[in-house]
């Protein structure tokens, strides 16, 4: 099972008047910013959860059951978001680790939320037996085909906004994200993946050859806590030889603030990471290189920046 550039493309036919086309930002000489944090529900996750609902619908899938979905908060508050907008009823599963102010924002969006277990692996399982029991649509956060084209958008949207460019750093959790944008953007340059190192998922799949399940922990965890890499994304990464960087704790915190006190961004510790790998040092471009980070995601308590 994989994804195509002819999906990504249908993708942003399907779901171009649903999502903002967000900008791009040139912050210093041969670094970009694409502020993906101006989405809709703060985050790229609208992308995927309007795609896949949009052909679910075409599909005569989607039923008065209306939707199920399990996460961290982001695609849960996407998934909600793309219900509400289609009048569809939606049941988010959440971690009780989940921030309070993203269960709050389900609560705003009129999902019903139910918070169980302590990683997003157990409100997953939770999510598949509501959907066996229901027979509501499963969103799944990361991998399945109509998300990942969704996400995909962005790299079209960057090889039409950001010019020439010879680098894309992207945060990964399930790997979602980067299997989109590497897919949409191909050989036109390089994707690269950077993880925690408390939550190394892509890192682990490429060592085993294949996605396992591991532990998972860290400041990121609400945003990039799945146990286990998608299946999907460890295609892409073959196809595109996607390469896996691992930033600690404290470069994704100094990164964090970083970005608030530099840049004016508010920004959640896993929208950090991609911008971490630069600032920490762990990736340093070549003379002239032109960089672009995906700056993901805002869901976050701006009272706890430094």
């Amino acid at each position: 099972m994989t994804v195509s550039l002819e999906d990504v493309r249908a993708a942003a036919e399907r779901i171009g008047g649903r999502v903002r086309r967000t900008p791009v930002i040139q912050v210093a000489p041969g670094l970009t910013f694409k502020l993906e944090l101006l989405q809709h529900t703060g985050s790229f996750k609208p992308r995927g959860a309007f795609n896949r609902l949009l052909t679910a619908k075409e599909n005569g899938e989607l039923t008065g059951q209306g939707i199920v979905a399990a996460s961290g908060g982001n695609a849960g508050l996407a998934a909600a978001y793309a219900a509400r907008e289609l009048g569809v009823p939606a049941r988010i599963f959440v971690p009780v680790t989940t921030p309070r102010q993203k269960v709050a924002k389900l609560d705003t969006l009129g999902a019903e939320v139910i918070q169980t277990g302590d990683e997003y692996a157990e409100a997953y399982q939770a999510a598949l037996q509501a959907r066996d029991e229901s027979g509501a649509l499963l969103l799944h956060a990361y991998d399945q085909p109509e998300v990942v084209a969704g996400q995909g958008t962005i790299g079209l949207e960057l090889l039409e906004q950001a010019g020439m460019f010879d680098t894309v750093l992207v945060a990964v959790g399930g790997g979602g994200l980067i299997a989109g944008i590497a897919t949409a953007i191909g050989d036109n340059a390089r994707v690269i993946g950077v993880e925690p190192e408390l939550a190394p998922t892509f890192h682990r799949a490429l060592a085993a050859g294949g996605p396992v399940d591991g532990p998972v922990g860290g400041v990121a965890m609400d945003s990039l806590g799945g146990r286990r890499l998608g299946d999907l994304a460890f295609a892409a990464a073959e196809q595109y030889d996607l390469t896996s960087l691992l930033v600690d704790e404290e470069a994704i915190v100094a990164a964090r603030n970083e970005l608030w006190r530099e840049h004016h961004l508010v920004v959640e510790h896993g929208a950090a990471v991609a911008y971490a790998a630069l600032a920490s040092g762990v990736y340093k471009p070549a003379g002239g290189e032109r960089v672009v980070v995906v700056v993901c995601g805002a869901n976050t308590d701006p009272t706890t920046l430094g």
